[in-house]
């Protein structure tokens, strides 16, 4: 796919702690002594949006930092928009996941916040017309719908931005 940037979603863990600042911090929960006396909490701040997040459920470290970047391409997939050309073909990994027109993937897996920002970039290049972005991603309406419906953040914001059209909500 042709783009005049790559979406910061798609970075590679490296590239994206590059354009973060990172905080550790305590904090109190579940962990016993161990929890609350070290800085087992990671946050991270993208610089570029000022999107921040968290990790600080574990009392590993690694395990939150892991978790913080997880929940930073997140927020960058759901609020992060950037132009796509319409025809373009969709990406190598959208195009891996996709057999028969559905879309193979749950909102755990790793990729799927880089899939939700092509799939939002997509639609909001339709004009946020789903049938439109879901035959140029070479899926089912339906399939497209139920994989943007496991983040109920975009989900919401695409149906704000249908309403703005004068187009119909999508439940």
């Amino acid at each position: 796919m042709t783009r005049a940037a790559i979406h910061p979603a798609t970075l590679d863990d490296e590239s994206l702690l590059q354009e973060c600042s990172r905080r550790t911090t305590r904090r109190t929960g579940p962990g016993g002594q161990h929890r609350n006396k070290t800085e087992t909490a990671v946050v991270l701040t993208h610089l570029p949006t000022g999107l921040r997040s968290e990790g600080s459920e574990s009392r590993s470290q690694a395990q939150n930092l892991k978790a913080a970047i997880f929940r930073l391409r997140q927020a960058l997939a759901e609020q992060v928009r950037l132009p796509v050309e319409r025809g373009t073909a969709p990406s190598e990994l959208w195009r891996s996941l996709v057999r028969g027109r559905k879309l193979a993937i749950g909102g755990e897996n790793a990729n799927f916040p880089a899939l939700l920002a092509e799939a939002l970039d997509r639609v909001a290049a339709h004009e946020f017309d789903v049938a439109a972005a879901a035959a140029a991603l070479e899926v089912s309406t339906t399939q497209l719908v139920r994989f943007l419906q496991q983040s109920p953040l975009a989900w919401s914001r695409i149906n704000v931005e249908r309403v703005a059209r004068s187009l119909r909500p999508l439940r």
